[in-house]
């Protein structure tokens, strides 16, 4: 076992054979096999497919070509990707992340800062704008990939995807408790995926409360498939990943939704009462704006300083930019190397 999984397991993310099914398992799997009103990809398109996984040399061809086959587009909307970029605006204290450094998935995606401009997030709501000093970081998302080349170690872009999960779960919880909503127990929002291009592998997670101190991580199997197998096994994974996507996309917004619905009935008790009509036999006297006094803001914990000690992820040249999936801002991955 590497370094990077020792600390994993002793930080609480767990293995999917020591996961508990969340409770809404069948509703996600329900979700993810349903039919598109797209329509399925054709006969040509796996071929197609076929000769692209068959030539890719290396994982970041691979995250350029087959991600950008396999993944869903979402055009005139502030819900973006980062490829391969380490997560710079997340705590180094969160607990799950202890020892270890940033959070760098190969693939996320999720609603932009600006969606939530309104909202003092980046004050109260820790782990919730994955990007430093970026004005359009994805926020709060709710999906992650890990791409590996043909014939990697997939087991390990199962343990970076567990690691991964276990951030943005983290990230959801906190804006959950932000507004007094904890997260239904048992209850998984947040999906990962891994896949090197033949074998498509996706997880579901969530978080349950400490009993020795430390609290678990879940990541279950919600399926896997093998693309290269067939056609029908091809559009099968197709469909699950994309339904996956239209999932996660919902989640983010209905997120976003419950937070500026907080925050805008926060506002209304700091607004000026207006002026009180005489009622029947009682008398105001309005001569003043009179103000309801609000719940004191929660100050944003200070953090102390953590050193990164592991890492999921290897030294890498720069990845290519995504014309067709995704704007990436070209960071490079430090720690342990990944298997080639």
């Amino acid at each position: 076992m590497s370094g990077f999984a020792m600390q994993a397991r002793t930080n609480g993310i767990l293995k999917p054979h020591e996961s508990k099914p969340p409770v809404n398992l069948g509703d996600i799997r329900e979700r993810h096999a349903q039919s598109r009103g797209t329509a399925s990809p054709t006969e040509s398109m796996y071929g197609d497919y076929i000769k692209t996984v068959g030539k890719n040399p290396n994982e970041a061809t691979m995250v350029f070509e087959v991600g950008g086959q396999l993944l869903k587009r979402y055009p005139n909307e502030d819900y973006d990707r980062a490829i391969n970029r380490a997560f710079t605006g997340f705590p180094k204290d969160a607990g799950f992340n202890k020892g270890l450094s940033a959070p760098q998935p190969d693939f996320v995606e999720g609603l932009e800062m600006e969606e939530f401009r309104s909202l003092p997030i980046e004050d109260h709501i820790d782990g919730a704008i994955l990007y430093k000093d970026d004005p359009y970081s994805v926020t709060l998302p709710h999906l992650a990939g890990e791409f590996k080349g043909p014939g990697k170690d997939m087991e390990k872009a199962r343990l970076q995807s567990a690691y991964d999960g276990a951030a943005l779960v983290y990230g959801r919880n906190q804006a959950l408790n932000s507004i007094g909503k904890p997260s239904i127990a048992g209850h998984a929002k947040i999906t990962t995926f891994t896949t090197d291009g033949a074998n498509l592998n996706l997880f579901a997670h969530y978080v349950t409360p400490p009993e020795d101190g430390t609290a678990k991580y879940h990541q279950y199997p919600i399926s896997s498939t093998n693309l290269t197998i067939s056609h029908e096994n091809f559009r099968e994974g197709y469909r699950q990943l994309r339904n996956a996507q239209d999932y996660a996309r919902e989640e983010s917004y209905k997120l976003r939704d419950q937070l500026k619905e907080h925050w805008k009935a926060k506002r209304s008790q700091l607004a000026p009462l207006s002026s009180i009509e005489d009622e029947d036999d009682y008398q105001f006297i309005d001569r003043e704006p009179i103000y309801q006094p609000a719940p004191p803001m929660p100050s944003r914990p200070k953090h102390g300083k953590a050193s990164v000690l592991q890492s999921p992820h290897s030294i890498e040249a720069s990845s290519p930019s995504m014309a067709d999936i995704a704007s990436s801002r070209g960071h490079k991955r430090t720690g342990f190397h990944r298997g080639r």
